[in-house]
Formats: C-alpha cells, sequence, structure tokens
C-alpha cells in the first residue's frame, strides 16, 4: 500500500474507475490521500449522436467528479487536451510536471506506454502517450529545476516521485486486494453513464469480476479474492 499522497495521471474520464477504482477505493478507506489529473476533455466518448463534442465534455468532467466521490477522492483536475489526439509533446510533459509540483505525491499511477497485444482495447494511443508523457514529466522534467523555467517562475519548485505504477500494459508485478471494495468500483463505474450504460448489468458486472479474478490469479491468491493489478517503477 502507499505511504503518502497519490497522484493518478489518466487519459480520458473513466480510465481511472476501469483500472484502478477499487485500489483508490482501498487506499482512501485507509486514509491516503488520492489526486486525479485527467488529461483529455473526452469529448469523443459517448454514443448519442444528438449530444454535442462540446457538451460530451461538461458532461464527462460531471461524470467524473461523481465517481471520484464514490472512491473517496474530492481532488479531480482536468488538463482539456482533446480526445483521441493525445502526443507525447513538451506542452503535455510539463502540464503533467506542473500537477505533480503542485500535489508533491510520494506515488504517480498511469498508464502504460507499453502496448499490450493480448488487451489491445488497453492500449489506446491517448493511453500510450499519457503514459509515455507521465513518466518523462516525473523523470527528469518535475525533479530538475531547470527542466520547464516557466514552472520556477510560477513558484513550483522541483519534486521527487518515488514510485510510478503502471495500469493497462504486460508485466504486473504488483497486486491490490479489491474484494473489500468491488462493489464500490463498479458504482465509480455506473458514474459514467454516457460510457456504460448501453451494457447489461449483470453482464458488465461479471466481465470486470471475471478480470479481477484473473488478476488476483496471477498475483497467486485464492479465489474467492479479487485485485488491480500494477506494473511498480522505481523513479526516487
Amino acid at each position: 500500500m502507499p505511504d503518502g499522497r497519490v497522484l493518478a495521471v489518466m487519459a480520458h474520464p473513466d480510465d481511472v474507475d476501469f483500472g484502478m477504482a477499487g485500489s483508490v477505493a482501498t487506499w482512501t478507506a485507509a486514509g491516503i490521500e488520492v489526486v486525479y489529473c485527467i488529461v483529455t476533455n473526452g469529448d469523443a466518448g459517448g454514443f448519442d449522436p444528438g449530444i454535442s463534442r462540446a457538451d460530451m465534455a461538461v458532461l464527462r468532467q460531471q461524470e467524473q467528479r461523481a465517481a471520484a466521490a464514490t472512491v473517496g477522492v474530492t481532488d479531480v483536475r482536468f488538463l482539456g487536451y482533446p480526445d483521441g489526439r493525445v502526443v507525447v509533446s513538451l506542452e503535455l510533459r510539463r502540464d503533467i510536471a506542473r500537477v505533480i509540483r503542485q500535489v508533491q505525491p510520494a506515488f504517480v499511477m498511469t498508464q502504460s506506454p507499453v502496448r499490450d497485444f493480448n488487451r489491445i482495447f488497453a492500449s489506446h494511443p491517448d493511453h500510450l502517450a499519457v503514459g509515455e508523457a507521465t513518466l518523462c514529466a516525473v523523470y527528469p522534467d518535475a525533479r530538475n529545476p531547470f527542466a520547464h523555467p516557466e514552472l520556477l517562475d510560477e513558484g513550483l519548485a522541483e519534486h521527487v516521485v518515488r514510485e510510478v505504477w503502471l495500469t493497462g500494459g504486460p508485466g504486473a508485478d504488483a497486486w491490490v486486494d479489491i474484494t473489500a471494495h468491488f462493489d464500490r468500483k463498479i458504482e465509480a463505474l455506473y458514474c459514467h453513464a454516457s460510457q456504460v450504460s448501453h451494457h447489461e448489468p449483470v453482464a458488465f458486472r461479471e466481465r470486470l469480476r471475471s478480470w479481477a479474478e484473473l488478476s488476483a490469479g496471477a498475483a497467486g491468491w485464492t479465489p474467492d479474492r479479487l485485485a488491480e493489478g500494477f506494473r511498480r517503477v522505481s523513479t526516487g
């Protein structure tokens, strides 16, 4: 379990809930502060052509804030990059480094920059780009006082993140037991009605449960337990 503040940097509204809402609920229940940084505005999501893209972006922010509240997160920040068009730019690295220096987390959670050919849906191009940009922001940008000097001008001193935990990619080597908080994960996901309301509820829940059972099995745990898996990267 993290022993300090956690910052989750994710590409889209709902990514954090699919990937780690059970872990977040576990940590906040233990008194650990978690902050969300969502890179895109989510305007390319949803299934209703009658909703304008501008309105979809507003709706998805509302949904993400509601989902965050269900798992004990009150600080949710949006960078507003266009959905589906994220690239690893110096501007994105700077913007993530800014949030890292503001929040000063001990741990950063983000998406794997490595494409997983066995689970291609987890390797959306925005996910890969955000994972790579976040790792660059952790090292070297956030800790180097001479990187992005405009951040020093804003009064934001350098900050060293001890660990990064990656979700959605190959090579998981750390698992969080979410058995006690699986229902809160489901509740958080249902806050994203624009994205999940088309799923049949029982099948949707069972699919998520099967993923959590697979992760628990990879951890070597008994079949009655549920888990979310991550790859840990030491950066301290």
